[in-house]
Order: C-alpha cells, then structure tokens, then sequence
C-alpha cells in the first residue's frame, strides 16, 4: 500500500488528459479522486466533486488543450469547486499551458492571453501551478504564486542518448528556442545549429538561413510546441537540401492540428518524438511518431511539492 494513500493528498483529472493523470496518480500510488463533469445541452459544464476534499492538499491534472476553451472553462469551475469545499491547497497540475504563444505585445492593441489566463486561474483559487516548458518561461513571473516548471529535455535527451546515434548535431528551428536546443547539446555533448526564419503571418514559416555545420550530420531538431508542422517539416526539408544525412525531430507538446501530420508523414523526418503532455487519438500516431509519458517526471514532481522538498533535481 502506497505511503499516500491515507494522506491528505487528493489527486483528481477532468476530460483533457485523463490517461496522463492515470499514469501520474498511479505512479504516486494513489487512485484518481472521483468527481463528474457534465454538460447542460447549451453547453453549460457542472462540475461535481464526490467525495470530501476537506482540508486536503488536492491536485487537478489538466491541459488546456483542444478544445482549449472547454478545457479552460472545467478547471476555473473545477477549482472554485474545491475552493468552495474547503481544500487545504489547490494545486492546479497542466502539463500543457494553452495561449502561452500570447505571451507579449507583438503589434498595436493586441492581447496579453498567457497573462490573462494565469490571472482567471488564480483568481478561481489555485494556490500553486506545476507545469511543463511554457512557451516563454517569463510566464512564470504572470504567477503571483509558486509555480514549478519542469522541463522536458532531459526525457527526449536520455530517448536519444539510448538510440548511440554518431555525429550529431541539435538544431533549433527558431531563434527563440536556442536555450532549449543548448540545454539538449550539453546533455548529448553535441554541437547546435540554428534555423533562421522569417514568419510573414500566424502558422505560416518561411526558412532562410541555417546556422551551423550540419554537412553530413544527424540533426536533432527541438522544439516545445509542434502545432501545424509547418515550421518543423520546412526546417528538416532545408537541413537535408544543405546537407545533413538524416534528421529527427522531438517536441514537448504534441498539438498537431490541421495538416501536420499529413506534413509529418511526406515530410523528411525519420522520427518525430514527442510526450504525452497532450492525448493523441489513434489515428494520429502514425509509425514516425515515439511518444514518451511525463507521468513519473510529474508524479515526482508532485511528491517533492507535497513532501516540501526540492523540485530542481529532476533538472540535474
């Protein structure tokens, strides 16, 4: 029997990932709290938690993934829910933070969503927020509360350590995510290179340049989000018109909407590794793709935050 399991750690999911919170509640050593979320046929969500959460520390895994409003609207509901029945802490666990692409002010009288959306959160009544690689890791600093970051390199660096591939080199496909494609390099000890592209408007990429020595390389391409593919499908094509001899391709959060996994499929990726952070249906899981479960990354992230000990470990 789990140390858990008579503790006052509750750990319940709503509809955007519930075989990830599965995963994570199993690899703590706990069942999933239970709790109902139905719908009025206006589209209304009532949420009802059915069983007391009185004075527990309570965890609710959800992603804002598509439908990403739906997705939104259960867990403000979900946590004024538990507010209203007295939980000790509210910890809200979302392996993938929907509108953190809109994260600044990129022209005139635009939106500052990932902001907006961290403030519907708090003020619903989260106490504390565990998520995996934001967008822009300056949305931790829209908190006003503690918020833990985990990050997903160290899970696709150790997939490809294990693969012994020789001559590598990792690739970010933006200039935006050569930390990202640095922190990879150090781990497999590799050299980096860096796609330079230019975005005429929204999902739609245009390469340029490629930086680096790629001539007769394996690229790893990194990214935290693969939404269209767009972006990712044109920087491998580019990376094997200029030279190198294969290229692999990993992200964090795997939205694949609209055409991207057709562009995956004709694309000149060998393989596409990705986590489970957002569910993939079936039919999307096509033999290029490998995924990988974060459940044991925040399953243990969620221990060290119940047992008041130190979560930057699981960085090292």
């Amino acid at each position: 029997m789990s140390q858990y399991q008579n503790s006052n750690m509750k750990v319940f999911s709503l509809n955007s990932n519930r075989k990830l919170a599965e995963e994570i509640a199993s690899h703590i050593g706990l069942s999933l709290g239970k709790c109902t979320v139905t719908t009025f046929s206006d589209g209304e969500i009532q949420i009802n938690i059915e069983e007391s959460v009185r004075g527990s520390d309570v965890y609710v895994v959800q992603s804002t993934s598509s439908p990403v409003n739906q997705h939104l609207m259960e867990l403000l509901i979900m946590l004024d829910a538990l507010k209203r029945a007295s939980a000790k802490t509210i910890n809200v666990v979302m392996p993938y933070y929907g509108y953190a692409r809109q994260d600044r002010k990129a022209r005139a009288r635009e939106p500052i969503t990932a902001k907006l959306v961290a403030d519907l959160i708090e003020t619903a009544g989260a106490d504390r927020v565990i998520t995996l690689d934001l967008h822009a890791p300056q949305i931790q600093g829209f908190f006003d509360g503690p918020i833990d970051h985990l990050q997903g390199v160290p899970l696709l660096s150790d997939y490809f350590e294990k693969k012994n591939i020789e001559d590598i080199i990792i690739v970010s496909p933006d200039h935006g995510g050569v930390t990202r494609a640095r922190k990879m390099a150090d781990r497999l000890k590799a050299p980096i290179g860096i796609i330079d592209k230019r975005r005429p408007r929204p999902n739609v990429a245009e390469v340029m340049n490629i930086i680096g020595n790629i001539e007769g390389k394996t690229a790893i391409l990194i990214d935290d989000i693969i939404d269209t593919a767009g972006t990712i499908t044109l920087a491998a094509n580019a990376l094997i018109e200029n030279g190198a001899k294969e290229v692999y391709a990993c992200c964090t959060h795997p939205v694949l909407s609209g055409p991207a996994i057709e562009r995956i499929q004709n694309s000149k990726i060998k393989e596409l590794v990705i986590t489970n952070s957002i569910p993939l249906p079936e039919d999307k899981l096509i033999d290029k793709i490998t995924q990988l479960s974060v459940a044991p990354l925040i399953g243990e992230a969620i221990i060290r935050v119940h047992e008041e000990q130190s979560v930057s470990i699981l960085f090292d």
